[in-house]
């Protein structure tokens, strides 16, 4: 699954590991996500999205024959994110 976690951060200026602590990860954890070696927990990738301030789908891209295979469990995953409103706390600096 690709991802353009590298870009969003550097939209907002943050690091790795600022990242990490927004959500309670190791450092670590967001590279390995970042360079595609790791498929982020639904929690997870709803987390950050939060962080970043945009739909989960923005923020990774699944293949063409994935994503029609899996469209009912990506609209619960959009789902999902507008109920974790609010439950972590985004701000920085």
């Amino acid at each position: 699954m690709k991802n353009n976690l590298r870009v969003q951060r550097a939209i907002k200026n943050i690091t790795q590991a600022e990242l990490a602590d927004f959500i309670q990860v190791s450092r670590q954890t967001i590279n390995t996500i970042e360079s595609g070696k790791y498929v982020p927990s639904t929690v997870l990738a709803l987390k950050m999205a939060k962080v970043f301030n945009v739909p989960v789908e923005r923020s990774f891209n699944w293949k063409k024959e994935i994503e029609n295979k899996n469209q009912s469990s990506l609209h619960r995953v959009g789902l999902a994110f507008h109920r974790l409103d609010g439950c972590i706390d985004t701000s920085i600096g």
